[in-house]
């Protein structure tokens, strides 16, 4: 995608991206290249084709916006035109096998509102797919196909990942079915501000529309990212594209797999960076924690006492240096835990015990 919309195709486009669950250790030899690790990862690529609903186009919306242009045509003999249904769209996407039961995992904005999804093997066998569930704030999905003995690859760590690295991106940019391109890791906790749980892998590996949902590899052929958005001023790569890290990835989807549904939790709280000059003038150090601007009503946060203008400094055992690192901590804990947190209140430090509830929407 591009920073103002994904690394889709055409239309409502949709790639997808899997990932696989048996290790494929496949480093390549000296002097071969990448041709030895592709050999091994790419069976395990695959092309995603998904047509969304039809849409109806309502031609008569002026006449709902405005109840009098309705009275105007009927003074004047004109009719409301009557709502025009558009034809079903077609987007295409990559994605990978995790498992050899048939498990993919994909980009969520690949799949979303699709009514149909299909799967092109790498021998050109075509399947179709059912959505077990996806994660619009990771963007990330899980798909199931039929059959087993499927090629699967493995996920690596993100995290062991070093700036510098060498990776592979294989996928199906602009359609071009099982395309290999090779980069390195250029950044990593890159956040593009396209949610509340960015931490992207930047690579400069070529990443296109049509890459979305497919797989970056390391070179031992282990999945370490889902290719998701680019950075384009004309849609086409420029050598700046963004990965979901594999340990984000493979924590939602063992989620998604369990019942195809993500458990996050709910803490209450709307919350914004402690400023310098905040922080002078509280005592603290500058970049250490994020003050508390609002507290729901019949929240966790309210039950354990937490008010506005408390400083979070630590979650647990996380400090929290940045919005994000509360986000994700409360996020990682499943609805019901008991945790303590540490706060900042008038002049003091104090502890307050937390137990979150289920988070229902999008809230903080």
């Amino acid at each position: 995608m591009q920073l103002s919309g994904k690394t889709t195709g055409t239309g409502l486009a949709a790639l997808i991206a899997v990932t696989a669950i048996t290790p494929a250790m496949a480093a390549a030899p000296i002097g071969s290249g990448f041709a030895d690790l592709v050999e091994d990862v790419s069976p395990a690529v695959v092309f995603v084709e998904v047509t969304t609903k039809a849409q109806t186009s309502d031609a008569s919306s002026t006449a709902q916006m405005d109840p009098r242009f309705e009275e105007f045509m009927k003074q004047f003999g004109g009719q409301i035109p009557a709502p025009q249904r558009q034809a079903p769209t077609q987007g295409v996407g990559s994605g990978f096998l995790i498992s050899e039961d048939g498990l993919i995992v994909t980009n969520h904005h690949v799949i979303a509102n699709a009514e149909t999804v299909s799967v092109t093997l790498e021998n050109g066998t075509e399947v179709d797919a059912q959505v077990i569930g996806s994660d619009p704030l990771t963007d990330i999905a899980l798909l199931d196909i039929e059959g087993d003995g499927y090629d699967a690859v493995a996920f690596g760590s993100s995290d062991s990942m070093r700036v510098g690295e060498e990776v592979i991106a294989v996928g199906s940019p602009f359609g071009l079915e099982a395309t290999v391109t090779s980069g390195i890791i250029s950044a990593k906790s890159r956040n593009i501000n396209s949610g509340p749980f960015d931490d992207y892998i930047q690579t400069d590996a070529a990443v296109n529309r049509g890459n979305s949902g497919g797989p970056l590899f390391n070179m031992n052929g282990e999945v370490v990212g889902v290719n998701t958005a680019i950075f384009s001023p004309d849609g086409g790569s420029v050598g700046i594209g963004f990965a979901v890290p594999s340990d984000l990835v493979t924590t939602i989807v063992a989620d998604l797999q369990d019942d195809g549904e993500i458990d996050r939790s709910w803490l209450g709280v709307q919350i914004k960076p402690l400023s310098e000059e905040i922080a002078h003038v509280l005592g603290l150090q500058s970049g250490e924690g994020v003050m508390i601007a609002d507290v729901f009503d019949e929240s966790p946060a309210a039950s354990a006492g937490l008010e506005r203008g408390d400083v979070i400094l630590k979650f647990g055992e996380t400090d929290i240096k940045e919005l994000r690192d509360l986000t994700r901590v409360v996020a990682s804990e499943e609805s019901g835990t008991t945790a303590q947190i540490e706060i900042f209140r008038g002049g003091q430090p104090m502890s307050l015990d937390v137990t979150l509830t289920k988070r229902e929407d999008k809230e903080a």
